[in-house]
């Protein structure tokens, strides 16, 4: 089977800079995979899932959807049908006065007439949480709602797979969770980027490193090290001691 998406030999470099972000990079997405990909500030993963959906466009390599080299915008638009991104800030995607109408604006121009599309977003705001918000003004919306939301306003398109930027990023405990959870019984596969090692372990089966412009497919045993978000957060408090055996 191909590959719903691969990109070989990939060359990217921003217009400003000299250096390339990106460099050599090749990455495949199959079937039944969620894949995590770490790696430090600066080093090119947003660039990389940008590139995925077409948002920008490499000056080396190519990009093939379903097997097919694309070569046009229009290829570009059929694969977004496919594969959603999500956006590390969730201002980036949200631009409609309502939740309702954010959400419903994706179906909408997948072809689905408006009520489909009304009923798609109230299915993809239950799935997130978000039930009984349609109303909502966006603006007004929570830091974790808002996170919410973006999600719903890709998982109401049906992608087969979902590229998620940063998911976690300033999220209190209780909505971390849910999104894990989520994530979790969501059946898409997944292309997540995070310095969340723990949220990692806990939604992937493989991991990647972007390490000078490259991926590299990594032994994702090191996410279980003792990194862990604190379900306490910042707040002060003691861990019960352990009793030797």
């Amino acid at each position: 089977m191909q590959p719903i998406l691969e990109l070989r030999d990939i060359y990217f470099k921003y217009s400003s800079s000299e250096d390339y972000v990106l460099k050599g990079l090749d990455f495949k997405i199959e079937q039944n995979q969620r894949i995590g990909i770490i790696g430090a500030n600066g080093e090119g993963k947003t660039t990389f899932l940008h590139l995925c959906v077409g948002l920008i466009t490499p000056q080396k390599g190519a990009i093939f959807f379903h097997g097919e080299k694309i070569k046009s915008s229009k290829q570009f638009v059929e694969l977004r049908k496919e594969i959603g991104l999500v956006f590390q800030n969730p201002d980036d995607q949200l631009f409609s006065p309502t939740v309702l109408e954010d959400v419903a604006f994706g179906p909408l121009n997948l072809g689905l007439s408006p009520d489909k599309a009304k009923q798609r977003a109230m299915w993809a705001l239950e799935v997130v949480g978000l039930s009984g918000m349609e109303d909502r003004i966006t603006t007004k919306l929570s830091g974790g709602e808002k996170k919410l939301l973006s999600l719903a306003t890709i998982i109401a398109m049906k992608p087969r797979v979902l590229l998620l930027d940063e998911p976690t990023t300033g999220l209190a405990p209780a909505t971390r969770e849910t999104i894990i959870n989520l994530i979790n019984d969501l059946p898409m596969d997944f292309v997540i980027v995070s310095h969340d090692w723990d949220f990692l372990y806990r939604t992937t089966n493989s991991l990647y490193v972007m390490d000078k412009g490259r991926l590299i497919e990594t032994d994702r045993s090191v996410l279980h090290q003792h990194f862990h978000v604190h379900p306490y957060g910042d707040v002060p408090h003691e861990h019960p001691e352990k009793k030797l055996a």
